[in-house]
């Protein structure tokens, strides 16, 4: 056999290709997977889960106007339900919408009443079932009637204390104007029985906050016995500025609260144009609002573990003022 004549050489040891040193895990990671598939409604780009985010914006937009049926462009707090309240609410010539009747309702002289008023009043009625009243009303007892209200008018807070200030200064009011500032009043009944006292002891109209503050419903119509129809309402954007702006018209604003450092009782500023602030039935007045008062005055009471409700503050205060102005003229 020939011999290999060809130059022996030494051998080389090929590198090898990619990184020298260990993979991280990175190996065994692959290994071990990516966990269970996500749920198909639970992909981003898979159809399931937009027909889930739509479902659950529907069912947020039903959770939401519960108390509004579709198309009536109403909810429950536009709503008086109720025989009695409905009669009431007419007789006092709430402005009104509609009346809603159950179709198969028992009629009696309420009803009658309710119905000869909307005639007069040229108020529609609508005959409806009593599961779309259950609707409306939010499962009130309504007694097989609502009736849908207007929305309210409010007038503009400043328009209202220039108003009456020049007014007096004209001799068209006999009296120093008068007015009520609620301080974030929340419950509807609460503002709709100071609606009531300051109807019934002169006041010359009511001034709310834009916001933190029941506005006029129908729970307010109903607890203000129509007073709501008799005494204006005024919305401020700010309640500190629009009292500011009342001291600047001439305007004397007087607090309650049970520490003030004034009694109620011979207030001396009662024959001025006043601003009467009550305030919330939690927290009382605002420290703003405190701040911004010529005085703080309280109503004397015999226990000092007793407090009074905004309502009731308001109806004894306005009462007080109101003799003291009487006593002043006589």
């Amino acid at each position: 056999m020939a011999r290999d004549s060809r130059p022996k050489t030494a051998a080389v040891r090929k590198e090898r290709k990619g990184p020298t040193k260990g993979s991280g895990g990175q190996g065994k990671r692959k290994l071990e997977g990516k966990g269970p598939t996500p749920k198909a409604e639970d992909r981003v780009y898979h159809k399931a889960h937009r027909q889930k985010q739509l479902a659950e914006r529907s069912k947020t937009k039903r959770d939401s106007s519960r108390s509004r049926p579709r198309g009536s462009g109403y909810g429950a707090d536009d709503v008086v339900a109720g025989r009695n309240a409905t009669v009431e609410a007419l007789a006092e010539r709430v402005p009104a919408v509609e009346l809603l009747v159950a179709a198969d309702i028992d009629s009696d002289g309420r009803v009658r009443d309710a119905l000869q008023h909307c005639a007069e009043q040229n108020v529609r009625i609508r005959e409806v079932t009593r599961r779309h009243l259950d609707a409306v009303t939010a499962d009130a007892v309504h007694q097989g009637v609502a009736l849908v209200l207007e929305p309210y008018s409010y007038a503009e807070a400043v328009d209202l204390i220039e108003g009456l200030e020049q007014q007096s200064r004209k001799g068209h009011i006999a009296h120093a104007p008068l007015l009520i500032a609620c301080d974030s009043i929340t419950d509807p009944r609460n503002l709709g029985a100071i609606l009531r006292a300051a109807a019934a002891f002169g006041a010359d109209g009511v001034i709310i906050p834009e916001r933190r503050s029941a506005g006029i419903t129908a729970s307010v119509w109903k607890t203000s016995a129509g007073a709501a129809a008799r005494i204006p309402v005024a919305r401020a954007k700010n309640l500190t500025q629009a009292l500011k702006e009342a001291k600047g018209s001439g305007y004397f604003v007087v607090g309650l609260d049970g520490s003030g450092d004034t009694s109620i009782t011979g207030l001396h500023l009662a024959s001025d144009p006043l601003v009467v602030v009550v305030g919330s039935e939690g927290r009382g007045l605002s420290r703003l609002v405190t701040e911004t008062c010529d005085a703080i005055a309280s109503i004397p009471i015999t226990s000092e573990t007793e407090s009074l409700n905004a309502s009731m503050a308001v109806g004894i205060s306005l009462y007080e003022i109101a003799t003291l102005r009487q006593g002043a003229r006589a």
